[in-house]
């Protein structure tokens, strides 16, 4: 009997330790991996209404990745939430294969505090984190914690971000005749330091490209586009907007921080700035970030009176799990007549928990079932007894 009790365990053991190994093994490939392609592959490039004779871009947009440093947040935390951005974003890569992409500030959580080897560090490791395909360009724009508020700026601190990231305080960016305005919001103070001046001076010249491109008697230069269309504008402050209010997306900002009054030049672009930026640039289209919510403003500026500039404004959410549960991103398809974008989630911080629970439980409950079928097959062999 007890020779027969040990080849039961034995059998039990030989047949049941390879499912679990195998079942645990699925649970973390499904939530590690193929979660991020179950739920981003619902998510599809937006659709042009129009027809054009030019291959339309595809643009991904995202923001606020807030990748952190060595002085906030523990080493696991930091781990984990870059482990997660990187499987969301290679997976989108993999998914979408954009032509562009465009990351709108706040890269890093402690750029404006970090010395000059920690931020190569964390430059480093964002590299590897947002590795693009051959054939797509990653565009980077500076965001408050990367070289800190206006107040805090040095030249220090804004060189190193425009070197290691390309990212010149104002800049045109041209893709198939689609024109992308990126701007460092903490150059647009409008109190002549010497980075607000060469933005400004930027803002001016690519302004001027735009009127000669045009067509425009205002033209002074003699650069010009193949082809003229109105510009997008890339930066991480939202345009000058009074609060949250109009706001009305399922993931803006919770009430009642919706209702909260936004402070110029720490919230949103003055309201100066906005209006330099739309009569100089006259976007069709504007992208901001930093309130870590999402907003769709359309805004409406009349600089004289026979002449109306009408577009939509997007507040990209943030790309990170540690700024919201929901983290998303956009993707836009864009010709020189028409603008369309969607936006696509991510899964949520407990979607990933409550499956993982869910799939424990099961594996255990087909365990448990497998066992009972096997000790009765076993016992029925072992005995020469029917059961």
């Amino acid at each position: 009997m007890a020779l027969i009790f040990r080849k039961l365990r034995y059998s039990v053991l030989i047949n049941t330790f390879p499912r679990v190994l195998a079942g645990l093994l699925f649970i973390y490939l499904y939530c590690e991996y193929l979660i991020y392609y179950v739920t981003q592959i619902q998510c599809e490039w937006p659709v042009l209404k129009k027809v054009s004779s030019v291959q339309p871009v595809y643009a991904m947009i995202l923001a606020d990745p807030h990748m952190l440093g060595s002085r906030d947040g523990h080493w696991l935390d930091r781990w984990r939430r870059e482990w997660q951005m990187q499987r969301a974003f290679q997976t989108a890569m993999t998914l979408h294969r954009p032509e562009v992409v465009f990351v709108l500030g706040d890269l890093f959580d402690e750029g404006d505090k970090s010395s000059e080897k920690e931020f190569n560090e964390v430059v480093q490791r964002f590299h590897q984190l947002f590795t693009v395909p051959e054939g797509t360009t990653l565009y980077a724009v500076a965001g408050n914690h990367d070289i800190g508020f206006h107040y805090r700026i040095t030249p220090q601190l804004a060189g190193r971000f425009e070197r290691r990231l390309r990212a010149a305080p104002a800049r045109l960016a041209s893709v198939r005749g689609a024109h992308f305005v990126l701007l460092n919001s903490m150059a647009l103070q409008g109190d002549g330091c010497s980075l607000c001046a060469r933005a400004v001076a930027e803002i001016d010249k690519i302004a001027d490209i735009l009127k000669c491109s045009n067509g425009s008697k205002l033209c002074k230069g003699k650069t010009k586009l193949d082809k003229y269309t109105k510009p997008i504008l890339i930066q991480h402050f939202p345009l000058y907007r009074a609060s949250d209010s109009q706001c009305t997306e399922p993931d803006a900002a919770p009430l009642p921080e919706r209702d909260s009054l936004f402070v110029e030049r720490w919230d949103c672009l003055s309201k100066e700035s906005t209006e330099y930026l739309v009569e100089s640039l006259r976007p069709r289209l504007a992208f901001g970030a930093h309130t870590h919510h999402s907003c769709v403003a359309r805004h409406s500026f009349v600089p004289t009176p026979d002449h109306k500039i009408e577009f939509l404004e997007y507040t990209v959410p943030s790309f990170s799990w540690r700024n919201r549960l929901d983290p998303k991103y956009y993707l836009l398809t864009v010709s020189g007549e028409e603008a369309s974008v969607s936006k696509c989630e991510l899964p949520r911080e407990w979607t990933l928990q409550v499956t993982a629970l869910l799939m424990l439980i099961a594996l255990v409950v087909y365990l448990r079932y497998f066992n009972s079928k096997q000790n009765a097959f076993n016992n029925k062999h072992l005995s020469g007894k029917k059961v």
